[in-house]
């Protein structure tokens, strides 16, 4: 099946000023990827290059791999990878622990964020952030009085009243307030490439405002790449994609511009060519 990529937009890559784009370009290249839950197949032969300063949306039905593909990139253990590889600046992630991968810098905020019990959001993050500093081979770690303006700024960033930092990652926040947290968490860990699985999932019209304005602004200042995960074309109102993907049993099976995500919101995925699984 031919598959049609457009060029990408630039205008968002257009706001890096030169002095923040990252020196280097940071490539995650997938291809054939196939993964299984059980005996269940759901990723049936995913290619997809993600770049620096490339913004990316994949839309399918429900069932379609789009949570999937995520978790199997981020080294979830239920997930059985049968067949392709994941490189990411040339090496082979899919062999690696998680921790290996996000210290690689790979991202993942997840659609139902987890609770974290008795740790903080400030000493999870700043903890975090050293981790991922040593794994780079920097000696120098950042101290509490360093790291927490830089913090402060960034909840304030997503409107998060900052007792937020000092209560337990995810507990009692609400389902708009633990995606925000999200957010934070890769502005602060200034990650290489972001993948985030349904993050306007469950948000009313201002929390979505403010989550996508936090990606944005990210984006604007460290060039990450990021893979949004979506089912609506609402998002993409604040988020400009370079590329967006049609996704649909474990395929990818059609690739445009933010065109293609106004033409799904319009039409659904009738349209679309089905994909056998065997």
């Amino acid at each position: 099946m031919n598959i049609t990529m457009n060029k990408p937009a630039t205008n968002q890559a257009k706001k890096i000023s030169s002095h923040e784009r990252p020196t280097k370009v940071d490539v995650l290249e997938i291809c054939d990827l196939h993964a299984n839950i059980g005996k269940l197949k759901i990723l049936n032969g995913i290619n997809l290059t993600i770049r620096s300063c490339e913004i990316h949306a994949i839309m399918g039905p429900n069932g379609s791999g789009k949570s999937t593909l995520c978790n199997v990139l981020m080294g979830h253990p239920k997930y059985e990878v049968v067949k392709g590889s994941a490189k990411f600046n040339g090496k082979e992630i899919l062999e690696l622990d998680p921790n290996e991968r996000a210290n690689l810098g790979l991202f993942l905020g997840f659609q139902h964020p987890l609770e974290i019990a008795g740790v903080s959001m400030g000493n999870f993050l700043r903890l975090a952030r050293n981790l991922n500093l040593k794994a780079a081979g920097e000696t120098k770690q950042i101290s509490p009085m360093e790291f927490m303006p830089m913090l402060k700024e960034t909840v304030g960033l997503l409107k998060m009243d900052e007792k937020f930092i000092s209560r337990s990652v995810n507990e009692g926040f609400s389902g708009g307030e633990k995606k925000r947290a999200e957010i934070v968490q890769m502005a602060v860990l200034k990650p290489k490439i972001a993948m985030l699985d349904e993050i306007d999932s469950g948000l009313d019209i201002d929390a979505l405002k403010i989550v996508a304005e936090g990606i944005v602004e990210t984006f604007k200042k460290t060039g990450l790449g990021v893979l949004l995960i979506t089912h609506y074309q609402r998002l993409l109102n604040y988020i400009t994609p370079d590329f967006v993907h049609v996704m649909a049993k474990g395929k990818i099976i059609q690739s445009g511009d933010k065109k293609l995500a106004l033409e799904l919101e319009k039409h659904g995925y009738e349209k679309f060519p089905k994909v056998d699984n065997r």
